[in-house]
């Protein structure tokens, strides 16, 4: 997420629309305090819902965890999952310790 102060975006508007042009998250501030919080607009949003949008969004980028992502939106990992699939996001439910006892088994 880009930071701009208040002043920065007055006397340069192209950093707010450049972060917007790359679907970047960009949090206003003024006087160092945040203010606001700016989204860019696509279809996603229209599709999904702000808030779906930003979260899958956050899963994507690695600053949600699987785990984080089907908290915020109160579901089953299972269900979490399967929403991140359709989205487009990777996703792989691993258990590294299922593997060691199935070769030690071995």
């Amino acid at each position: 997420m880009q930071t701009i102060g208040i002043r920065e975006l007055q006397t340069n508007p192209a950093i707010f629309t450049r972060a917007m042009a790359n679907h970047e998250f960009a949090m206003i501030t003024k006087h160092s305090a945040p203010i606001g919080i700016a989204v860019a607009f696509d279809d996603a949003v229209v599709s999904n819902g702000l808030k779906t949008s930003l979260l899958i969004e956050g899963y994507k980028k690695g600053d949600l965890s699987l785990g984080q992502f089907c908290k915020a939106m109160d579901v089953s990992k299972e269900s979490g999952m399967k929403i991140l699939s359709l989205m487009g996001a990777d996703v792989i439910d691993y258990d590294f310790n299922d593997d060691l006892a199935l070769i030690e088994s071995l």
